[in-house]
């Protein structure tokens, strides 16, 4: 697939990565939905704004609706709570796996028929390094993205028949509005995760890693855990 022959649609593009995804894809040469809660919040010249909030049936019904011509899918949008899974708030854990898990999950069913209807194409999950790494600090942020990874590893084989390529995107912290409170020499820059990704995700690629601590955490999942 050529990037001027591209129609995406990226979730939670009003900041942080999502805005970085909905700009580089419109540096390449694509037609970009940019999608958020506040549509108004998209000042991104030359994509299109589009209302969504990905836990809400009926708003990801009429995306698919307008959307119909997507065929590459950013699931992007994320919330981090921070809650700790023996005392945080119930309804804090539950919107973390609202979101990252059933969330992506009703996108993905949504578009996969759009995707698969406009000749095939690509959906890229953006999951974590706390997909592996289970830090009791986030414990719900990251059951969360554990089960978004199982998500991902099963909907890439039913949906590799029908044309779709699925990916994932693990990675740590970045210089985004949801880890301010993390040093910013911790940080990657969000446009150069989003470059590696949209590179990774146009190259078949079905897992990209975005940075060296992602890397390190992959290449130790079979150590004891400590």
């Amino acid at each position: 697939m050529t990037t001027d022959h591209i129609t995406a649609l990226v979730t939670g593009a009003n900041r942080g990565l999502g805005r970085r995804f909905a700009e580089q894809l419109l540096e390449r040469g694509a037609t970009v939905y940019a999608a958020a809660r506040r549509p108004e919040a998209i000042d991104l010249p030359g994509a299109i704004p589009l209302q969504l909030d990905i836990t809400d049936p009926e708003s990801v019904r009429r995306a698919a609706e307008t959307a119909h011509d997507v065929n590459v899918l950013i699931n992007n949008a994320g919330v981090s709570t921070r809650a700790g899974l023996l005392d945080g708030p119930i309804d804090d854990i539950r919107l973390e796996m609202e979101t990252h898990y059933f969330g992506t999950l009703a996108m993905i069913r949504a578009f996969a028929p759009v995707i698969e209807r406009n000749g095939g194409g690509s959906i890229l999950n953006v999951l974590s390094v706390l997909s592996w790494a289970h830090v009791p600090t986030s414990g719900a942020y990251a059951a969360a993205k554990a089960a978004g990874w199982a998500l991902t590893d099963a909907v890439r084989a039913e949906l590799a028949p029908r044309g779709i390529h699925v990916a994932a995107l693990h990675v740590g912290y970045m210089d985004t509005d949801m880890v301010s409170y993390i040093p910013a020499d911790q940080k990657t820059d969000p446009a150069v995760v989003a470059g590696l990704a949209l590179d990774g995700l146009f190259a078949g690629k079905p897992e990209i890693l975005g940075d060296e601590l992602t890397r390190t955490v992959k290449a130790h999942l079979s150590d004891a855990p400590q």
